[in-house]
């Protein structure tokens, strides 16, 4: 008998799991001198999820799998790689990395994908490297990558200020359900916030109190309650830049959705279902009216990264 073989498998593996979000309220207030806008936000984490494979290299490289991956950069601009130096400075260790990406959350969608890359990768190279950093410490580096790491490291539901990356844990009850209408064309968030400031008639600065009937609806586990409260201060300033997106918000409304809202800065326009059920009946709506290039359902909220297998 022939035996075929078989690659032997890395001396040590870490495998990360982190999610995509949605904003279910977004409030943007006036830009600053910094040039950040000031924001008041509800994040949700749901069942859409990047996967980063972390195994010992001589250098620090990147590549990537999954839908649209041909547009993620596999250079130092990417935020894993860039996480993955933070690791190493913060642990004052100059290992190497070699990290796979398996992108499951839409590009440059609304939804944080990269950013769920970068938390993802502050897990992995602190498990492979064996660091063992604080999670006030790996919070501390997602602060540094971007806006939205620190609740992609965190999960489950969650009130943001400052630039979003502030944050306060939210009570949710339940279960929330999700259709998602994605766009592979992307869309640029520093194009849409742009748009907002030429909109935007005399933006305040945001106030978390105004997403009281929000949280309430949170707590109870209402979804009917959570639909009426969606919003986005962005979504009038995506559509201005691509007026294209009025398409699956509408099919969203006719096909009976609890609420529909722009994710983020867009383009992903994310459709509350009553039930796991009626959101794969919103999911076949955007399907059959060719509004989207592809079609997700996810369920909220979950996790943020974690450790989801490890080899020594």
């Amino acid at each position: 008998m022939t035996l075929t073989p078989v690659a032997p498998l890395p001396e040590h593996e870490v495998r990360v799991r982190a999610p995509g979000k949605v904003n279910l309220s977004l409030r943007v207030g006036p830009l600053e001198a910094d040039g950040y806008h000031p924001v008041s936000t509800v994040f949700q984490a749901v069942s859409v999820f990047e996967e980063v494979v972390a195994t010992p290299a001589e250098r620090r490289t990147l590549t990537v799998s999954g839908p649209q991956s041909e547009h993620v950069p596999t250079d130092s601009t990417n935020l894993a790689l860039q996480a993955a130096r933070l690791v190493a400075a913060r642990a004052g260790i100059d290992d190497g990395v070699h990290l796979h990406l398996h992108k499951g959350v839409p590009v440059a969608g609304g939804m944080a994908g990269g950013s769920a890359d970068a938390a993802a990768a502050l897990i992995a190279c602190d498990a492979l490297w064996r660091t063992g950093l604080s999670r006030d410490d790996l919070l501390e580096l997602a602060a540094e990558l971007g806006s939205d790491v620190p609740f992609a490291l965190s999960g489950h539901t969650a009130v943001g200020t400052g630039r979003g990356h502030l944050l306060t844990p939210a009570l949710s009850r339940g279960e929330f359900h999700w259709a998602f209408a994605v766009q592979d064309r992307g869309l640029s968030t520093a194009a849409v916030y742009a748009a907002f400031d030429r909109l935007a008639d005399a933006p305040r600065i945001p106030d978390p109190e105004d997403d009281v009937p929000l949280m309430q609806a949170l707590r109870a586990g209402d979804p009917r309650a959570l639909g009426a409260a969606l919003h986005n201060d962005l979504q009038l300033a995506a559509l201005s830049v691509d007026p294209g997106l009025a398409e699956p918000l509408a099919v969203a409304q006719d096909a009976g959705a609890l609420g529909v809202v722009l994710s983020g800065s867009g383009p992903t326009v994310a459709a509350l279902g009553r039930s796991r059920q009626h959101a794969l009946v919103l999911a076949a709506a955007f399907t059959a009216s060719g509004v989207a290039d592809r079609v997700l359902t996810a369920a909220g909220p979950v996790a943020g990264a974690r450790v989801v297998s490890s080899t020594d």
